[in-house]
């Protein structure tokens, strides 16, 4: 039992580390798409937190599920909150620099 907690925090470690160095090095006109790219990717995210949900016996394998649900919604919604503020951005550009009549 207490081998099988320490290999998941190693992996969340791992995960949690690679994830950051990831995302440092992506350059800024790139995040627009990959944003896209991970609202998807949390999307499912989220079904899969809520399947796991579904299957939870005990009631720390409830509250986990919970939480990952929770987290997880949380953070499809911001990232799409997140894009379509980028691209209003960019829609204003759009239309300051259209040709007056």
């Amino acid at each position: 039992m207490t081998g099988s907690i320490w290999a998941a925090l190693y992996i969340i470690l791992l995960a949690a580390l690679t994830g950051y160095e990831v995302i440092r090095r992506v350059p800024v006109i790139l995040h627009t798409p990959l944003m896209s790219g991970s609202n998807f990717i949390h999307g499912i995210v989220v079904v899969g937190a809520m399947v796991a949900l579904g299957h939870a016996e005990t009631f720390i394998e409830q509250l986990i599920g919970f939480i990952a649900v929770l987290l997880g919604a949380a953070n499809a919604a911001g990232g799409y909150a997140v894009t379509e503020r980028m691209l209003e951005m960019f829609e204003q550009k759009k239309l300051r620099s259209a040709p007056r009549e």
